[in-house]
C-alpha cells in the first residue's frame, strides 16, 4: 500500500510538472490545459490554481452521473495543478522554435510516464477521465465520442478565452495515447487475472482507455 501511495503522489506531481513544462514551451497545449490557460489569462489567477478549480468543478458533474471518486481523484485535484504552478514559478519561457518543440516533447513524455505511475497505482481515475466514463455509463455514449465531444468543446472554449492552440496541441493529441500505452505496463500494480495458460494477462481495466490521466 505504501509503495502504491508513493507511486500515486509521485505520478501526480510529475504530471503537473510535465504540464508546466509544456506551458513554458508555448507552442500549444492539451485541451484541458488550454482551458485553464484561457481562464488564467482572463482572471489573473495562476494557471495551476485554475486547473485545480476546474478539476473540482468537473468533479461536481460526477454527482448526476452517479460516479464515485477515489483517493486518486481527490489527490489529482489537489496535486496536479499545484505542481504545475510550482513548476511555472521556477522555469522560464522557452524561446526558439526548435528548442520549444524539444521542451514540449520532453514535457509530454514526462506526462506519459506520470500517467503510467498514477493510473498504475490503481486509486481511481482523475476528474476529467471520470466525466468521460460517467457519460458512457449513464447515457451509453461511446467513450471515444464522449471524449471527443467534451475535449473539442473544452478546446474551443479555452481558445476563445486566449489559451494557446498550436503544434503542441496536435503533437499531444497524436502522441500521448501511444506513450501512455507503453508507460502503463511498466508501473501497473493492479491485480490482473491469469489466462488459461497460467500467464498473467492484461485486463481490460488495466489498458489505458484515455489519452492521459489528467
Amino acid at each position: 500500500m505504501r509503495v502504491r501511495l508513493l507511486q500515486l503522489f509521485l505520478g501526480l506531481v510529475l504530471f503537473g510538472a510535465g504540464c508546466g513544462i509544456m506551458v513554458r514551451a508555448d507552442i500549444g497545449l492539451d485541451p484541458w490545459t488550454v482551458l485553464a490557460q484561457g481562464i488564467s489569462r482572463q482572471t489573473g489567477i495562476g494557471i495551476g490554481w485554475v486547473a485545480n478549480i476546474v478539476g473540482f468543478l468537473v468533479l461536481l458533474l460526477w454527482i448526476p452521473l452517479r460516479q464515485r471518486p477515489g483517493l486518486g481523484t481527490i489527490a489529482n485535484i489537489l496535486l496536479v495543478g499545484t505542481s504545475m504552478q510550482l513548476t511555472l514559478a521556477v522555469t522560464p519561457l522557452v524561446h526558439g522554435f526548435a528548442l520549444q518543440v524539444v521542451v514540449f516533447l520532453a514535457g509530454m513524455v514526462l506526462v506519459a510516464v506520470a500517467s503510467g505511475l498514477y493510473i498504475g497505482a490503481g486509486f481511481g481515475s482523475g476528474p476529467r477521465d471520470g466525466l468521460m466514463t460517467g457519460l458512457h455509463a449513464r447515457f451509453a455514449i461511446p467513450v471515444w465520442a464522449a471524449r471527443f465531444g467534451v475535449e473539442a468543446t473544452v478546446l474551443l472554449l479555452g481558445w476563445l478565452l486566449g489559451g494557446t492552440v498550436g503544434l503542441g496541441t496536435v503533437l499531444f493529441a497524436a502522441g500521448i495515447g501511444p506513450l501512455v500505452h507503453r508507460a502503463l505496463p511498466l508501473f501497473d500494480r493492479r491485480r490482473r487475472p491469469q489466462g488459461p495458460s497460467g500467464r498473467i494477462e492484461e485486463s481490460a481495466a488495466a489498458r489505458p482507455t484515455t489519452s492521459a490521466a489528467h
